[in-house]
């Protein structure tokens, strides 16, 4: 007997992942619903083999695509559960959703998981990335997904959060350029993000606080905002790796943990940065509002019309 949940994965060309994804909750998911956006992989082949129900929206951004789900998709179960197409749930915290979920208090809203991050085929237990705790399951109807390009998060209203404990792996099985490509991506979509603030046009984002959200994702948001975010160019980039580097012992990772805290904790805030100068320098010859927004969708290839 399942749970009564249902696991909502998002994919587009996942055919490396999306079997184990799958696999890793079948023993206790009620359903599991693929929101494919145009794959032209093995992808959904996998999904049916699997017994996975499969709809498909046109891609915008994480955050768009995973309210659709939750707005437009048939979930009649008390639980869901958001799962990457290469994130895993391993059989300790199977097991351990499936001893506590049915007994919770009505009060519970929320379940908050803690996540470990794979790279290179190593653990990177160092430098803050571990754990990552992030909520993951809500009981359908009190939750929404914040209304961000990038960074977005899970929060509930009403109720409280418990954490449970257990292995969740992010385990990604492609290549360092694959993780680069991935991550210039997510440098754009971030600046989007710092552009649109700028600009006033951030609206409908409700302030997160230990209420709605884990208190990591809370003091990250705030720091982030609040002092990183202030500091002159290059500064926050070249502070962040040596507290996570040095301070945080990421150098105890050995050699994959120093490409990782590099590339993830320098160079891609680095190139947030650039992109966020880029962006606005050609902005800057733009008057109007609506003139911005449509050279910003030119510049940065993403439809924010």
């Amino acid at each position: 007997m399942g749970l009564d949940l249902t696991v909502i994965i998002l994919t587009f060309n996942e055919g490396k992942h999306l079997e184990r994804a799958i696999n890793s909750v079948k023993s206790f998911a009620k359903y599991i619903y693929i929101i494919d956006s145009g794959s032209n992989d093995e992808t959904l082949d996998i999904a049916r083999l699997q017994g996975a129900k499969i709809f498909q929206n046109e891609f915008i951004n994480q955050a768009k695509q995973f309210q659709w789900a939750i707005d437009h998709t048939p979930i009649n179960t008390e639980w869901v559960m958001r799962l990457d197409a290469d994130e895993i749930i391993e059989n300790d915290l199977a097991s351990e959703l499936m001893r506590r979920l049915p007994n919770l208090d009505s009060d519970v809203s929320g379940i908050i998981l803690d996540r470990k991050h794979i790279f290179m085929d190593k653990w990177i237990r160092h430098g803050g990335r571990y754990p990552l705790s992030m909520l993951r399951v809500w009981r359908h109807g009190r939750a929404r997904v914040e209304d961000r390009w990038m960074d977005e998060h899970i929060i509930v209203s009403g109720g409280r959060m418990i954490g449970v404990k257990g292995g969740f792996s992010d385990h990604n099985l492609n290549d360092l350029t694959y993780f680069i490509e991935k991550h210039n991506k997510y440098a754009t979509r971030e600046a989007i993000d710092v552009i649109l603030k700028k600009l006033n046009l951030v609206s409908g984002q409700e302030k997160l606080n230990l209420n709605n959200l884990s208190f990591f994702t809370g003091a990250k948001r705030w720091v982030k905002e609040s002092v990183y975010n202030r500091l002159p160019f290059g500064l926050g980039p070249l502070f962040y790796f040596i507290f996570r580097y040095i301070l945080q012992l990421g150098f105890m990772d050995g050699k994959s943990g120093f490409i990782y805290h590099f590339l993830q904790g320098y160079w891609y805030r680095l190139l947030v940065e650039a992109k966020v100068c880029e962006f606005e320098k050609y902005l800057d010859s733009f008057d109007s509002l609506e003139k911005k927004i449509h050279e910003l969708s030119i510049i940065s290839g993403y439809k924010l019309d």
